[in-house]
């Protein structure tokens, strides 16, 4: 397998992210978001939209991270991560679109302004990450996982820009619960952590 992917890209992460935890052997292939390689003739044709990431298995190319997580589920028939249950896969696909929604438009946004100057409203955007956070943080009182007590690709799709939103001048010194989830998903066999970079109030 090789994924094409931006090591500041919590997208990116998210996809390198699960395929090492599953434990798959897989080529990573760096596009360099500063020089706009997402963008060139020979990435679009890859990934018409020009984004990262995107999974090559074999010919077959996946794009969007949630739709590589699921993709990586099936294929491997990793039902821990992806449990077939209606009601499991229902809350799996909900957080998938938190991840997609409120996430990318909160503390995934408050970091683009501080990592790529992205000309988006700070005040604005990091009040949004606070209102998605605050309904994390209650979601884990009733669990230790995002939708139950054992580790989904829910639980992959939300940690990279969570984990990150600090640099995006996102405190999370208030939501112990989501500490404490991070910190469970970091001690997972196989975790890679997301590169870090010295700005906002990780500086």
């Amino acid at each position: 397998m090789k994924l094409y992917s931006a090591s500041l890209s919590g997208h990116s992460h998210r996809a390198r992210l699960f395929l090492s935890l599953i434990g798959v052997a897989f080529e990573t292939v760096e596009i360099d978001l500063a020089k706009r390689q997402q963008k060139t003739p020979e990435y679009l044709a890859i990934n018409p939209f020009g984004q990262v990431p995107a999974l090559d298995d074999d010919g077959f190319v996946v794009t969007d991270s949630n739709a590589i997580l699921v993709y990586l589920a099936k294929k491997f028939d990793r039902h821990d991560w992806l449990p077939e249950d209606a009601c499991t896969a229902a809350r799996i696909q909900k957080w998938l679109s938190v991840a997609a929604g409120e996430i990318a438009r909160g503390p995934a946004a408050a970091r683009l302004i501080t990592v790529f100057k992205a000309p988006l409203p700070a005040e604005e955007t990091i009040g949004r990450a606070h209102a998605v956070l605050s309904l994390i943080e209650a979601e884990l009182r009733r669990s230790a996982f995002i939708v139950g007590e054992n580790p989904t690709i829910a639980d992959v799709a939300l940690y990279s820009y969570i984990s990150s939103a600090p640099e995006g001048n996102v405190d999370l010194y208030t939501y112990a619960r989501i500490t404490a989830w991070l910190a469970s998903i970091e001690a997972l066999p196989g975790f890679i952590p997301f590169q870090k970079t010295k700005i906002g109030l990780a500086a």
